[in-house]
C-alpha cells in the first residue's frame, strides 16, 4: 500500500469527511469509537508519544497505517507542519477508496 493512496484518502477525507489531527486529537476518537482510519507517521520523535496507538486501534477494530514522513501527513491533512497522526472520522467521499486501499 503506497503513502500516495493514504494521501489521497485523508485529503478527499479533508474535503467531504472529517479529520482529527494530532496524537492527543487521535487517541480521544479512538477512545470514542469514533476513528474509521487511523494513519500516523515513522519518522515521529520520540516514539513514545504514537507507541499506544497500533495497540489501541486493533483493540477498536480500526485500520492503522504508517506513512514515512509526518510533513507529507501534515499536508496531506491541509496543515501548514508536520504532524504526527490522524484520525478519519468521516470519510466522506473516500469510504469506497478505503475499501481498496489493502488492494493495491
Amino acid at each position: 500500500m503506497s503513502d500516495e493512496s493514504v494521501f489521497e484518502i485523508i485529503e478527499v477525507a479533508k474535503k467531504t469527511g472529517k479529520l482529527k489531527k494530532g496524537c492527543n486529537e487521535v487517541t480521544k476518537a479512538l477512545e470514542k469509537g469514533q476513528a474509521k482510519l487511523v494513519v500516523v507517521a515513522k519518522d515521529t520523535q520520540p516514539k513514545e508519544i504514537i507507541m499506544h496507538l497500533p495497540l489501541l486501534s486493533k483493540e477498536k477494530g480500526v485500520r492503522y497505517v504508517e506513512v514515512e514522513k509526518k510533513e507529507e501527513l501534515g499536508a496531506a491533512a491541509g496543515l501548514p507542519l508536520g504532524t504526527a497522526a490522524i484520525a478519519v472520522v468521516d470519510l466522506g467521499e473516500a469510504a469506497e477508496m478505503l475499501k481498496h486501499l489493502g488492494s493495491d
